[in-house]
């Protein structure tokens, strides 16, 4: 190899170090926090595109902000109702304050929810009255909880929280 193509190799590597890359930016009009008694919300204005990708234990939109990771925790033991779908998400997304627990096509009698933290320390219990039953999230630190769905004291649903 002579010095002439050494000098062009060197150059060509110290004119790419110089190129300014862009990844995943997204050029926004406007954005920020609005909080009211009903909860908080981030916000972003201007983010043209972006995707939603489900699967059957959780869905993440990208390019969106998000405050909880949700997900179903199967378990062996656990009897599996065909007809039920139980369902937890955080809506409006993003938010930082609740959890929506819906229960669709099932009678919820003698149905509740248990909200244990990460030691399996009892936050919260209490009875379903309605198909759709809101979780207060404002009060608890960014940590990961879990949400046990029980109906006739059987455990018939678990989700994983994970609050950011």
């Amino acid at each position: 190899m002579n010095i002439q193509s050494i000098k062009i190799i060197l150059l060509f590597f110290l004119g790419l170090g110089l190129i300014k890359t862009n990844a995943q930016e997204v050029v926004i009009a406007a954005g920020g926090d609005s909080s009211s008694i009903e909860g908080t919300v981030a916000f972003s204005v201007g983010q043209i595109v972006y995707t939603t990708n489900t699967a059957k234990n959780g869905s993440v939109a990208q390019g969106v902000q998000q405050a909880f990771e949700i997900s179903v925790i199967p378990e062996p033991d656990q009897e599996e109702v065909v007809d039920i779908n139980i369902t937890v998400s955080a809506y409006p997304n993003p938010t930082t304050d609740f959890l929506n627990l819906k229960v669709q096509n099932y009678n919820i009698t003698n149905m509740s929810y248990q909200l244990f933290d990460m030691s399996g320390k009892l936050l919260e219990t209490k009875k379903l009255k309605d198909d759709l039953t809101r979780i207060g999230m404002n009060n608890l630190a960014a940590a990961m909880y879990f949400v046990n769905v029980i109906q006739n004291n059987k455990k018939v649903k678990t989700f994983k929280i994970i609050k950011y």
